[in-house]
């Protein structure tokens, strides 16, 4: 009986700690103590026990009192301390791959990305080359002295729970064991979607500090949009991601817009990605071919066409844009949801293309006028999915802190 309560007060004692972390990471502002045990609904003394464990195990450090109370004591804000606590993100995208580090308190500590065209590549050589970013990320954290809390890995594809790459088109790859690759089993990685890793990465204080940014508040509901060579979604609940019974929610690239359209990579017709993705639009606006026009030289040159009103280019967006607009308007009437956020290529796009999105989709939106969703550009549009994969591996920290500062 006596192992069964020591078993019981550790596991308290982490899921405390989870949450108090949790709780700092999604705060507006700095957090004392008092702020803390009022936030969390503990009592001050179990705060006390929990601030000096993360204050001994160098996760946390006092910043500079600020104010007073009622008793004249200033309060002392509690800050997650940079130097100790990381996560590294890998990447496997259309258009290369690459690796980086976050510090928990949101500074990147470092990045490596390799531009490359990555139709039918090997995978056996993109992860070797992969696996010597993350050592050269790896031995720099050793002199700094860092503890690497996980890792996530970012694919654009459809992932499974026992970490099988099923299938990534774009790529050319199928069937893939990752826990095959030296990379992944030496860090542990998690392997998930791209689309529901950027999805991550738009949400403040999941596993990063991120203060004062964003329209995105940490237990927001949206639908993402990963606008790339294909187009993958994601749907964001309370701030989670529900990605279904088998992983592979979200979708929404492959939402027929067109019953008689043209035919997907995926065999069927019509699907949003043949009208709105990167490398149907170059196709179709007659800029590149094949595997040419998934590079992004081709997808600035169609941008620059745009922009120069080009009949053509200009055409193709119309319709782009037409497809987009159905296709949200579909995943909201399904899921609820009155907030989307793009990402990748229609992230590029002018306010003014994004209004019109918008206006498209609440007209047309089951719930209009009572409900009117929002259409708006993603606040992280750089390597989202990369930062994404980062902040899943430190969320191995945050979930389960005791191990790290025992």
């Amino acid at each position: 009986m006596a192992s069964l309560r020591s078993i019981n007060q550790d596991d308290l004692r982490n899921h405390n700690l989870s949450v108090v972390i949790d709780t700092l990471l999604r705060a507006a502002d700095p957090l004392s103590r008092a702020d803390l045990a009022k936030e969390t609904g503990l009592t001050k003394a179990t705060m006390s026990v929990l601030v000096s464990l993360l204050l001994g195990g160098g996760i946390l450090e006092e910043g500079e009192p600020t104010g007073q109370s009622l008793y004249g004591r200033p309060s002392i804000p509690l800050v997650l301390k940079a130097g100790r606590i990381c996560g590294m993100g890998l990447q496997v995208n259309t258009d290369g791959y690459g690796v980086i580090v976050q510090d928990i308190n949101g500074t990147t500590v470092g990045e490596r990305w390799v531009d490359a065209d990555m139709s039918n590549t090997d995978p056996r050589k993109v992860f070797a080359s992969l696996n010597e970013l993350a050592e050269e990320q790896e031995a720099r954290l050793a002199e700094l002295g860092y503890m690497l809390a996980g890792t996530g890995l970012a694919l654009p594809g459809l992932v499974t729970d026992d970490m099988c790459l099923f299938v990534a088109r774009n790529l050319g790859w199928e069937q893939l064991d990752l826990k095959s690759f030296d990379v992944v089993k030496r860090l542990d990685a998690k392997a998930d979607n791209e689309a529901n890793l950027a999805a991550l990465a738009q949400i403040p204080g999941y596993a990063m500090q991120r203060r004062g940014m964003g329209m995105l508040e940490p237990t927001a509901s949206f639908i993402y949009l990963s606008t790339d060579v294909g187009i993958g979604g994601a749907l964001v609940r309370d701030g989670r991601v529900v990605r279904g019974d088998h992983g592979f929610g979200g979708e929404i690239g492959h939402v027929s817009v067109d019953m008689r359209g043209p035919v997907c990579r995926c065999g069927r017709r019509g699907c949003l990605e043949v009208y709105a993705g990167r490398r149907s639009m170059v196709g179709t606006a007659g800029i590149a071919s094949g595997d040419a026009a998934a590079t992004k030289d081709a997808c600035d040159a169609m941008m620059a066409l745009w922009r120069q009103r080009d009949s053509k280019t200009v055409a193709v967006v119309e319709k782009a844009l037409e497809a987009m607009a159905s296709a949200i308007v579909s995943m909201v009437n399904m899921c609820d949801v009155d907030m989307v956020m793009l990402g990748g290529l229609w992230a590029r796009f002018e306010p003014e293309l994004i209004d019109r999105v918008e206006r498209m989709v609440r007209s047309q939106a089951l719930a209009y006028p009572k409900v009117r969703v929002r259409v708006r550009m993603a606040d992280v549009v750089k390597r989202p999915a990369l930062l994404g994969a980062a902040e899943s591996g430190l969320r191995r920290f945050v979930d389960d802190p005791l191990q790290f500062i025992a």
